[in-house]
């Protein structure tokens, strides 16, 4: 099992936090991508890839509506010839990004479009342009142009150019989807390389999740073992479980929040109780304390719903439910909200941090 950690694109500070999450053992580090509420998330895995040898780098998440599939594709081939092959692309509908443009998730057509066209231009193929979703009140066809020769179709030539050519052909860059209802899983378990479930870290959602993966695929006529299946998980490790679950409070009240976006009933597996509080969270969700553990929706999670949702308390505990995540098919695992000040900016989130990378991260990475 993969561990990744999760960070802000602080453009100041990213080296700094690359090199620490190297050093600390970490598999992977990923920079949320939220124009409004970070730094430029390309530039910052650039900068981490420069100071850096061994670590994967990644969107967590990028999304299909502030960005082309094709100037998302050109920044994951940037960043993945910087750093000698270690880019994984995470995508999803869009949240935070979204709503401080005004906006909801992208609409679920125009995702799976997206996805499609961005595993087009990854693959070095090419994408007609009457399927790229630029409104025509935005530019007019090229053809007003009266060129004498253009560009048939849509394709990114610099990666298949002279010297970018080999390094581009070694691999093609990874690319996962956030996904929690079962319409978005089914896009990723046939478009993608990896179905990130962003539903917690209860075993029974989890199960429930790759099922439908694996029947979309099924019913698409591919071999449902044929995609990888990963999560993110609110994660802290620390002796005491009361101080465990604090630590997280805040950042799993984002990710829990997705499993009932619009209201109603909540995405997959849930008991009574458990659809109780994720209705009381999404009614009293502010997005000006996104993710803050002093926020109106954290304090309505109980301790039972953290340690049914998240992986929380001592080495051992965590241990174990990482392993039984492990033994249903999860292959990585990301940290979200391990960014949060709330934790990092604590003597308690400072020990929850190094109590995973010496306890937890050997024992998982061993196998």
């Amino acid at each position: 099992m993969e561990l990744w950690i999760h960070a802000f694109p602080a453009t100041l500070q990213i080296r700094d936090v690359a090199i620490e999450a190297e050093q600390g053992g970490w598999d992977g580090l990923a920079v949320v991508d939220t124009q409004n509420l970070s730094g430029e998330a390309f530039i910052a895995l650039a900068l981490a890839a420069t100071v850096t040898e061994r670590i994967s780098l990644g969107l967590a998440v990028g999304n299909s509506v502030t960005r082309v599939p094709a100037v998302n594709a050109a920044g994951a081939l940037s960043v993945d010839l910087i750093s000698g092959g270690r880019m994984e692309f995470g995508i999803g509908r869009g949240d935070s990004c979204l709503v401080h443009l005004g906006r909801a998730p992208g609409r679920l057509g125009h995702f799976e479009r997206h996805l499609k066209q961005l595993q087009a231009y990854l693959r070095g193929g090419d994408v007609p342009f009457d399927e790229i979703d630029i409104p025509l009140n935005h530019a007019p066809p090229a053809d007003a142009l009266e060129l004498a020769e253009g560009p048939g179709t849509s394709r990114i030539v610099w990666g298949l150019l002279g010297g970018d050519a080999a390094a581009v052909g070694k691999r093609k860059v990874p690319v996962e989807v956030a996904a929690t209802g079962p319409k978005v899983i089914g896009i990723a378990a046939v478009h993608a390389d990896r179905v990130m479930f962003a539903i917690g870290a209860d075993p029974e959602r989890i199960a429930w999740g790759m099922e439908v993966a694996k029947a979309a695929r099924r019913d698409a006529g591919l071999d449902p073992d044929g995609v990888k299946f990963g999560a993110y998980v609110n994660m802290a490790c620390h002796p005491d479980l009361d101080t465990a679950r604090d630590l997280i409070r805040g950042p799993m009240s984002v990710f829990a929040r997705f499993s009932v976006m619009h209201g109603g009933t909540p995405i997959g597996p849930t008991s009574e109780e458990t659809a109780k509080t994720l209705k009381r969270l999404h009614d009293v969700y502010d997005m000006g304390t996104h993710s803050r553990n002093e926020s109106p929706q954290a304090a309505t999670l109980s301790p039972e719903f953290i340690d049914r949702f998240g992986v929380v308390g001592p080495p051992d505990r965590c241990i174990a439910k990482l392993s039984e995540l492990s033994s249903l098919g999860i292959d990585k695992v990301l940290l979200s909200g391990q960014f949060n000040e709330n934790v990092y900016g604590s003597p308690e989130g400072t020990a929850a941090r190094r109590l995973m990378e010496t306890e937890v991260l050997p024992v998982m990475q061993a196998g």
